[in-house]
């Protein structure tokens, strides 16, 4: 297995391999981390691992003391994280490569990357400007059925976007722009999916393409009958997601 050592950005979501990340940095750790990346030279990839934060959010205060207002918020690389930083994170991620990292004036930055490669987390440094990590590649096996099983989930991924959409058919994915490569399938349902930060976390450490698949035809159509019976919810509510702060 190949292991590195790359900056770790930690957020509220689950990023998957194949999927763009758009990243606004504002935070002076991560603007710490862009800075770095840009040294890169640009034929080379600008790396940097993701991972999700276990409960959603940052795991510990961000100011002692609290209600105390007057209270100095902590600072550092792994402010917020509690004082083993590892046990804040899930320990599946996924590598992002970064491919345009754009300074603003005011030193905030606009970044643009996508998903690349599964890694499992072994270790976190916060002895620098930003948190590293220590990562081991996760290989994707196929598992057994995965094309049947890629077939019946994007049966049940149309179905449930007709339900998310209101039967709004110009809306809708049509069947030539949707992959058929297993593991493509597998991880674009996972993104697309609205599931919480657990079931994606869940689909994203899946030992292999054919336990995710099956997974996901599980929750598509349990997630698709709960909508039948919602049919004054409007779909935006149900597509309605919190913002990562950075």
């Amino acid at each position: 297995m190949t292991v590195a050592r790359l900056p770790l950005f930690p957020l509220n979501t689950v990023l998957f391999p194949g999927l763009v990340l758009p990243l606004n940095v504002f935070e002076e750790r991560y603007r710490s981390m862009m800075r770095e990346l840009l040294k890169t030279d640009e034929s080379e990839p600008r790396r940097f691992a993701v991972v999700a934060i276990r409960d959603g959010r940052e795991v510990a205060p961000t100011a002692p003391g609290l209600p105390d207002q007057t209270a100095l918020p902590e600072r550092g690389p792994a402010a917020g994280f509690g004082p083993d930083p590892v046990q804040a994170f899930h320990r599946v991620g996924c590598i992002a490569d970064a491919a345009t990292i754009r300074e603003r004036p005011d030193g905030t930055f606009e970044v643009l990357a996508t998903g690349t490669t599964r890694v499992k987390l072994l270790s976190v440094d916060a002895s620098g400007p930003f948190l590293t990590a220590e990562v081991e590649e996760l290989p994707e096996e196929p598992g057994d059925g995965a094309g049947t099983l890629a077939d019946g989930v994007l049966r049940a991924f149309r179905s449930y976007q007709k339900r998310l959409a209101g039967a709004r058919e110009r809306s809708l994915s049509t069947g030539a722009e949707l992959p058929d490569e297993p593991s493509v399938v597998s991880y674009l349902v996972a993104a697309a999916a609205v599931l919480d930060t657990p079931a994606k976390q869940r689909l994203l450490q899946a030992p292999d393409t054919a336990t995710r698949l099956r997974e996901e035809l599980k929750l598509l159509r349990s997630e698709t009958a709960v909508i039948r019976h919602l049919p004054s919810l409007p779909a935006v509510e149900l597509t309605r997601a919190p913002t990562s702060p950075n």
